[in-house]
């Protein structure tokens, strides 16, 4: 008879193997789904031999680390390749087996994303040094392959929910780093469940205090309005059930957050959102109409993200009602637009702006440090222009006419003279406003100067001012 531990592991890697026939199954032959899963039991026998000796500084036996990782690589749609790769991804840093042995037993798609999840490691460089390097190789494989950073998100939600054990200070830098490099990432991605996951496990490490004050004030709110929610998800229910619209109504309650925590006082407006989800675009519309017969809509909240998408792909329509005593946020989107809203990337069909974000990589690459925190900082709230041809351009938030400009091409940038906003000219260091139509004015010749960095918040655009300054300086 197995022990526990055994069971325990056993269960997770049955879990694993039926979440990847149940997405990919039905696309591979029967041969070619035993060998995948051939394949991924042998992956776990050498993880588990690979891991045999080592424990967590829980205690626990750390291969239930890298089951967990690829447990949750499985839940998200990620395939067979990735969640191999999520059961090796220690085992080059922490055991004797080599990337090349990797490669030789699961060859190179396995190794590419085992490699670019390995610690980067030379005795002759610091800690920092050594940090700096490993997030590089991190984005050059990025680069080549977005999976790499999502199996790297689920490492550090593992770690962040198991993170109890290390010493205070540790908790704390792991917590910052995850908030600084890893959250804005998991937003370019689409990824908006592992971004808000990410983000409220590393604010309750650094304010341990606060998320339980929160978590109280969410658990007598959800006491106190649990009633009345329940008779308005039933009575929204019965309305779109007499006009023949399927629906599925979820709740959804604000995760912990600076923001969140703030917006306490507010209501239950503020922490509370009434998913909708429907079968077709046309479903989402008829089930607004009905849902505004049934409630006011509150004047000047209602946003449609189905057609023009808002931040990093999300589509729904938000709206604001008064339902009785209480003003409800609710959001109704598509069965289909619901998974790329939660796992953004990593959906299939999801429409994914691989060039954009191969190029925000790079140009992170070409910062002055590491990675440009403050560039992804920025980055992670965005607005939408236009260009005279009312082509849609998605900069982030606090972005200037350079930005616009940079945006376009470095050409323009580099000779940028002024714009025109919605027809009013204006100056290269005007902020852009969600909705802004642009159009640059070009000069005959570059007039770039040092204080365009100032007025720059793109890593693209400052990159850019950054290489010309520095040619006309060796040119002098």
């Amino acid at each position: 008879m197995k022990s526990g531990l055994d069971r325990s592991e056993q269960r997770l890697v049955n879990e694993i193997m039926e979440l990847l026939v149940t997405h990919y199954g039905g696309e591979l032959s029967e041969e070619g789904l035993d060998r995948r899963i051939d394949t991924l039991h042998q992956a776990v026998d050498i993880a588990r031999i690979s891991h045999a000796d080592q424990l967590r500084k829980s205690g626990e036996p750390y291969f239930f680390h890298p089951l967990r990782v690829a447990h949750l690589a499985a839940r998200y749609w990620m395939d067979f390749a990735s969640v191999i790769a999520a059961i090796l991804h220690d085992v080059v840093e922490d055991s004797p087996v080599t990337l090349a042995e990797v490669e030789s037993a699961f060859g190179a798609e396995v190794a590419l994303l085992v490699n670019g999840l390995t610690k980067a490691s030379d005795a002759n460089l610091s800690r920092e040094a050594l940090k700096a390097e490993t997030y590089r190789k991190q984005l050059l494989v990025a680069i080549e392959d977005v999976r790499v950073l999502c199996l790297k998100f689920w490492d550090r939600v593992d770690n962040l929910q198991t993170i109890s054990a290390l010493n205070p200070k540790k908790q704390n830098l792991i917590a910052e780093e995850t908030r600084m490099v890893y959250v804005p990432l998991a937003r370019h991605l689409g990824m908006g469940y592992v971004a808000s996951e990410l983000d409220a496990l590393s604010l309750g490490v650094l304010y341990p205090r606060r998320r339980r004050h929160y978590q109280q004030a969410i658990d007598a709110l959800r006491s106190q309005t649990e009633p009345a929610i329940r008779r308005t998800r039933a009575r929204i229910h019965n309305r779109m059930e007499q006009n023949k619209i399927p629906v599925l109504i979820k709740d959804r309650w604000r995760p912990f957050s600076i923001a969140a925590a703030r917006s306490m006082s507010r209501g239950l407006n503020s922490l509370y959102t009434l998913e909708i989800q429907v079968d077709r675009t046309m479903d989402a519309y008829l089930a607004l109409g009905l849902l505004h017969s049934l409630y006011p809509p509150i004047p000047g909240k209602l946003r449609d993200h189905l057609h023009v998408t808002s931040q990093f792909g999300y589509q729904a329509i938000k709206t604001t009602v008064q339902a009785g005593e209480n003003r409800l946020r609710v959001e109704i989107t598509t069965r289909k637009l619901a998974r790329f809203n939660e796992a953004g990337v990593l959906t299939p069909g999801f429409e994914f702006r691989k060039a954009n974000f191969q190029e925000l990589m790079r140009s992170l690459l070409e910062g002055e440090s590491a990675v440009d925190t403050e560039s992804l900082r920025l980055a992670s709230s965005s607005i939408q222009v236009y260009t005279p041809r009312g082509e849609i351009r998605t900069l982030p938030e606090g972005s200037s006419v350079l930005d616009f400009a940079f945006d376009i091409h470095e050409e323009l940038g580099l000779h940028a003279q002024r714009a025109r906003i919605n027809g009013q000219t204006r100056l290269l260091k005007s902020r852009l406003m969600d909705g802004d139509q642009v159009e640059i004015e070009r000069s005959s010749h570059p007039e770039v100067l040092p204080k365009w960095l100032e007025w720059a918040v793109t890593p693209k655009a400052r990159n850019s001012i950054r290489r010309y300054l520095r040619s006309r300086v060796k040119e002098a």
